[in-house]
């Protein structure tokens, strides 16, 4: 779109129209007719109630008494002030899952989202800085939502998600995390001009009013600004005001006030031009649900094909496993001949528990305060992953293959700066430690999650860990969520559900469209085998109720006990390969060649490309590999507004492959073929019709037939409701354009509010001629509509402009205009705008013929 402005030209233009002309004989008036038509506003969409726009109706909503009701899912456009309209209200009854999204436009606005419970005045959570912010709600029932403008203004989109949604890339952390108040894991951009002379990392984090605790110069930096004079010097440095008295509601405790004032900084920090990424410092606990019941026998070896495995491979010693987790007993007589020198990365004396900070000695000292309390993580990680074939014990998936031991987790888990350094370490990267390992791991084990944590920070390392040959494999965590829990997450890292003895989904395991593949898991609840021993996973534990360390043996069970036998595999594969890359790994995974399918055919968010087949993936190695297909995304789910959605299919593998029939089991259901080659790879687009359905929710299949390998199958859901209540896009202004001389000219304006979800506008006294009709709001009154954030549309549809070409009366231009909620792409920075600039409208106050 292009930017109309209204100045010298269309000053010159509008004053001619106003006095029928400039001077010289006078010429007969041209025919003129009327056109109209009515704009829809998208259905269930809402807008803030006391927007800056002096000619929409007013309607506050600055306090819990005047908060505006909302439906449950819905999108609304806002616009906050710092100095004129700092706060908006709203309330509205959510269900446990939903989230609270607020989409920010302008860069140079802070502003606030706040989550709160029925009273309105105890805060569930709030999230501050940056273009997208997401709050999950947690427990069904009514909510107030309160959006602030700490600094600017800018308009907004605020949405009440459906369930399953969740933050990702690029959104802002908010109080519920769990993370240690006052620390930011922060990195410097170090090309910055004005940082480039500032010299070492405590000179740097001085200036901003912050201690140095550990990093260094060209990697994240751990940053402190703890205590009350601390959080006060840094705030005062980084330009935030002082937390307001009840800012958190009455009540708030110490805690949480320095929670939020750490997340203030950071939204300051990610403002610098100086500064790569702030992040909190996230607490990451161990992903197990622990048991004390004992046994010797290992089910869950042959569900996964290992002893057919190991006639071929069972591991080679330089091939190492890092294990990044509480540490290791190394004196656990299955483990100590299978171990590599590792280290503790652990910086918190009393987090470490072992009397000091970072230190070269990775042996696990317990992670409990009391006896008999540890939970001994690390230690049955490792075994799962190569517990020696000694004939007594246990035996781990790859006993010829070596464990490094990193301990990250310590009283009450670890945090995401301690996590990273482990994790450079193992990858032979720059750590805090100032060594790296002689071998760099193979393989990285994260039996360890924290749900909704990303960083971008953590992101980057495990990038630098792929990207430095690295298999990185983490467990997807216990909540039974479909939310994102990280580092499983993040890209490039292998995420592993559970199962349980019969291959069944785990009852705690997380599932997802991030899920790769699936492991025993065990579950101690069921004794499905009947032999009188819970259905848990066996490995090396300790126990220290006398008060001496003993090694022994015990079922634990979680994602935290899938995850090493996926690492296992992997080293498995890596000596039986190995010049086996990441990249090969995935290959292998989506051509189905590492595991036994479960559940839906094809990728799934339960079980991902399947049940880890060990004895495949030792198979898969030196062999070509085969052609597959692959569609995604997995699954179809129509929510309520929703029509067309879109199928991507591609060929994974060596070989020839084409779609021989894509086919559907629905009458509602429409599979198209828009934008294939003639191998019928490409893009599809998938409708659904719901006339004449009742309300309810209703499933489908399509099914893609390759010519080579297995059909892929998708599975499709459908909502179908009753209608959403009318939309309202706010105070709009439809504008009739047209090209001019000097650039695009208005014409005509209507202006007007909503009635029953739509707006009936009206255009007199045109004259023949080419034109564009567009319409949208002005929340922030800048004099131009269709900015980041408002209302927009045009006719027939927003996009490329479509030019009207009007030769007579027309009583039938209809179009719709939404809020978009994507003001700024994924990724972007705040302001950076999801279209294009608006369109400059006529100021109120001109009083110009044909105007209104």
């Amino acid at each position: 779109m292009t930017r109309l402005r209204t100045p010298a030209a269309l000053a010159t233009f509008l004053a001619v129209l106003a006095c029928g002309g400039g001077g010289g004989d006078s010429q007969p008036l041209p025919t003129t007719f009327t056109l109209s038509g009515h704009i829809a506003a998208t259905a269930g969409q809402d807008v803030d109630g006391d927007v800056a726009d002096p000619g929409a109706p007013r309607t506050p909503n600055d306090s819990a008494a005047q908060a505006q009701q909302l439906a449950p899912v819905t999108t609304l456009g806002g616009y906050a002030s710092a100095g004129t309209d700092s706060q908006d209200w709203y309330k509205a009854t959510l269900e446990a899952g939903q989230t609270v999204v607020l989409d920010v436009a302008d860069a140079a606005a802070s502003l606030e989202l706040c989550l709160l419970a029925s009273d309105g005045v105890s805060v569930v959570s709030c999230a501050i800085g940056g273009a997208n912010q997401v709050i999950p709600v947690a427990a069904a029932g009514q909510h107030y939502v309160r959006v602030t403008a700490a600094a600017g203004s800018s308009n907004y989109a605020l949405t009440l998600g459906v369930n399953g949604a969740g933050a990702g890339a690029g959104s802002a952390p908010h109080l519920a995390l769990p993370f240690v108040p006052g620390e930011l894991v922060v990195r410097f951009r170090d090309d910055a001009l004005e940082v480039a002379a500032a010299g070492d990392l405590p000179r740097r984090a001085a200036a901003l009013g912050l201690t140095a605790l550990a990093g260094a110069r060209g990697r994240a930096a751990l940053l402190s600004m703890s205590g009350p004079e601390g959080r006060a010097r840094a705030l005062a440095a980084l330009g935030v005001e002082p937390l307001a008295p009840g800012a958190l509601g009455a009540g708030a405790d110490p805690v949480m006030a320095e929670k939020w004032d750490t997340l203030r900084a950071i939204a300051a920090l990610r403002r610098r031009a100086d500064v790569e990424s702030a992040d909190p410092n996230f607490l990451f606990q161990p992903a197990l649900v622990p048991t004390d019941t004992y046994y010797k026998y290992q089910w869950h070896y042959p569900l996964i094909s290992l002893p057919q495995a190991w006639d071929l491979e069972t591991g080679d010693p330089g091939v190492v496993v890092a294990v990044v987790d509480t540490g290791v007993f190394l004196a656990h007589p299955d483990l100590s001949g299978q171990l590599v020198t590792g280290y503790d990365f652990i910086r918190d004396p009393a987090m470490a528990n072992d009397g000091n900070g970072i230190d070269p000695n990775p042996d696990d000292p317990g992670d409990a305060a009391t006896l008999g309390g540890s939970s001994w993580h690390g230690t049955h990680v490792a075994g799962t992953v190569a517990a020696a074939l000694n004939d007594s014990g246990v035996v781990g998936v790859a006993p010829g293959a070596r464990v490094m031991p990193l301990r990250a987790l310590g009283v009450g888990g670890g945090t995401s700066y301690d996590i990273m350094q482990a994790v450079r370490y193992a990858a032979g990267l720059a750590n805090d430690s100032g060594t790296v390992p002689a071998t760099r791991a193979a393989v990285i084990n994260l039996s360890l999650g924290c749900q909704g944590c990303f960083s971008s920070t953590e992101q980057a390392v495990y990038t630098s860990a792929r990207n430095a040959g690295v298999i990185v494999v983490a467990a997807a965590g216990n909540e039974a969520s479909s939310a994102p829990g990280y580092p499983a997450a993040y890209a490039g890292v292998l995420s592993v559900s559970a199962v349980d003895m019969k291959g069944a989904k785990a009852p705690y395991s997380n599932t997802g469209s991030t899920v790769d593949l699936a492991a025993p898991g065990g579950n101690t609840a069921v004794d499905l085998d009947g032999n009188g021993y819970a259905d848990g996973v066996l490995s090396t534990l300790v126990k220290d109720t006398t008060g001496t360390r003993e090694p022994i043996y015990a079922f634990y069970q979680g994602t935290s006990m899938a995850a090493p036998h996926v690492a296992g595999v992997m080293a498995l594969m890596k000596s039986a390969c190995p010049g086996l890359t990441p990249d090969g790994v995935d290959a292998r995974l989506q051509a189905g060649l590492l595991t036994r399918d479960l559940g839906t055919p094809g990728r799934d968010d339960t079980f991902g490309w399947g049940l880890v087949d060990a004895l495949k993936a030792v198979q898969s190695c030196g062999a070509a590999l085969p052609p597959s297909l692959s569609v995604t995304p997995g699954r179809l789910d129509f929510a309520s507004a929703d029509t067309v959605l879109q199928l991507q299919a591609a060929r994974v593998g060596e070989g020839a492959l084409t779609v021989t029939s894509v086919s559907d089991d629905a009458a509602w259901l429409t599979v198209a073929a828009p934008g294939v080659d003639a191998s019928g790879l490409g893009a599809y687009t998938a409708t659904v019709d719901r006339t004449g359905l009742a309300d309810g929710r209703y499933t489908a299949r399509i099914t893609f037939t390759p010519s080579v390998g297995a059909p892929v199958i998708i599975p499709v859901t459908l909502q179908v409701g009753a209608a959403a209540a009318a939309g309202d896009a706010g105070f709009l202004y439809a504008l009739l354009v047209r090209d001019g001389v000097n650039g695009p000219e208005l014409v005509k304006q209507w202006a007007g509010a909503a009635s029953g979800g739509s707006y009936a506008f009206r255009f007199d006294g045109v004259s023949a001629g080419t034109y564009y009709l567009v319409a949208g709001s002005d929340m922030n009154d800048d004099g131009y509509i269709c900015d980041a954030g408002e209302a927009c549309g045009a006719w027939p549809t927003l996009g490329v402009l479509t030019p009207l070409g009007a030769s007579g009366p027309r009583s039938d231009l209809d179009f719709s205009v939404a809020f978009d909620p994507a003001v700024a792409p994924v990724g972007a920075a705040a302001g950076t705008p999801g279209r294009a600039p608006g369109f400059a409208r006529q100021p109120a106050s001109k009083g110009v013929a044909g105007l209104r």
